[in-house]
């Protein structure tokens, strides 16, 4: 039986003598130091600091664990191969904390996994097969488009983006249905991307880049996670949850440069970077949440780079054309500690990627799409939402995932965007 190692916490005022450690050893674990000025951060890197000495499995205990630096620690000191291991504190808030470390570590779990294991169908059918198991029997219904089914219902972003694959393009529409009556209208809609392996495709990628394109369907587990935690907490709305999934690979059959496709509303878009697909599979994503008639319509993907150089890899990216609404979720992100940046989007945006063969381009044909890339592809999909963008909020998450350890994360999936989007969820729908 593996030893359960007691952490406590003691504030900087008390820890003062210790200097600058982080930890020290008690006769039962380790006591941590934290910084009150920063203290999740300083919990979230001791708890680092104890994963890297391989402990198992630790016990919070003593009085000075809130709930949040509880949370901050449990980020801290799981890791990819390791997504347990931390026995909350047995206060008011440990069932909570436990719904959390649910949520998020099947979604971790999820994004981690290898592009050979998680292929299209398979990512849609765990994200179904998790929300049938979380929600009251009855209440979940759901069904898979695969391949020439997505064609005969007009979906034909998603299955150009996944064609070229022998494992084929899926979009799972799944509804939550709490009250059991088929006239209930439906209040919410999340739509997320769900790219298994990004190649690149013909605008292929560079090995350091392609590395990590397991997290591309990360948008996908981040706002299933969040409908979870959200049914976990009470959620009584109807909610409809829209996956594309699919794999962005070359072969003979794989969608080209040049290419026009015709969406189902009508826009013809042209292909100028088979590399800028997340915007292609999420247009017919939004489209199928806008016929849901739901007023609320989040989408997450790991989108662009370019959020990431404006953000970087501690924030999520929010863009939305309904201001209103997006100052709510930035209330919500902060009230739930994950850090969240609005970035620029009018409807002008949608203009910022011309072409002289379509209504527009999936990109510019520059490196990262150019100047104000991130706001570009928000731009793109604002095309395909109805009511010009209201009650619909972008979420570009660079913080979802991170390519190497640092001193507050391990490498791999971060669940950063799940407790925001689930809290929205709870305010908004």
């Amino acid at each position: 039986m593996t030893d359960v190692v007691q952490i406590e916490l003691q504030a900087d005022a008390v820890a003062g003598k210790w200097g600058k450690a982080l930890l020290t050893p008690t006769a039962n674990g380790f006591q941590i130091h934290f910084n009150t000025k920063d203290a999740q951060r300083s919990v979230q890197k001791a708890a680092r600091s104890l994963d890297n000495l391989g402990l198992a499995q630790v016990q919070l205990t003593g009085d000075n664990w809130t709930a949040e630096l509880q949370w901050a620690f449990y980020q801290g000191f799981c890791n990819a191969k390791k997504q347990g291991g931390v026995l909350f504190n047995n206060d008011a808030a440990k069932t909570q904390l436990e719904q959390l470390a649910q949520c998020f570590s099947w979604a971790k779990r999820l994004i981690n996994q290898t592009p050979d294991e998680l292929y299209p169908e398979q990512l849609a059918k765990q994200a179904a097969a998790f929300i049938t198991e979380i929600a009251a029997e009855g209440t979940v219904s759901s069904h898979i488009l695969l391949d020439e089914q997505l064609l005969e219902q007009g979906w034909n972003g998603l299955h150009a983006v996944g064609r070229g694959s022998a494992r084929k393009p899926a979009m799972l529409v799944l509804d939550y249905n709490p009250t059991g009556q088929a006239s209930t209208p439906v209040s919410a809609a999340l739509v997320g991307k769900g790219i298994t392996f990004d190649s690149g495709g013909y605008s292929i990628k560079a090995t350091e880049s392609m590395l990590t394109m397991k997290c591309d369907m990360g948008g996908a587990a981040t706002v299933t996670a969040a409908l979870a935690l959200a049914i976990l907490q009470g959620l009584n709305k109807r909610v409809q949850l829209i996956l594309c999934c699919a794999e962005n690979l070359i072969s003979s059959n794989a969608y080209k440069l040049g290419d026009i496709i015709t969406y189902k509303n009508g826009i013809t878009v042209e292909i100028v970077n088979t590399d800028a697909e997340g915007r292609l599979v999420l247009a017919d994503g939004l489209m199928c949440a806008a016929q849901s008639g739901a007023g609320l319509i989040i989408d997450a993907a790991t989108l662009t780079g370019a959020a990431m150089t404006a953000v970087g890899a501690e924030y999520n990216a929010l863009f939305a054309l309904d201001k209103a609404l997006a100052q709510k979720a930035l209330t919500y992100a902060e009230q739930v500690q994950e850090p969240t940046w609005q970035l620029p989007l009018e409807l002008w945006h949608q203009q910022q990627c011309p072409s002289a063969y379509a209504d527009t381009a999936n990109s510019r044909p520059v490196k990262g799409g150019g100047a104000g890339g991130a706001s570009n592809a928000a731009g793109f999909l604002s095309r395909f939402v109805p009511d010009e963008g209201k009650g619909w909020l972008h979420f570009d998450l660079a913080a979802a995932f991170n390519n190497n350890n640092n001193a507050y994360w391990a490498a791999g999936a971060t669940g950063q965007g799940i407790r925001t989007i689930s809290a929205t969820l709870l305010g908004e729908a």
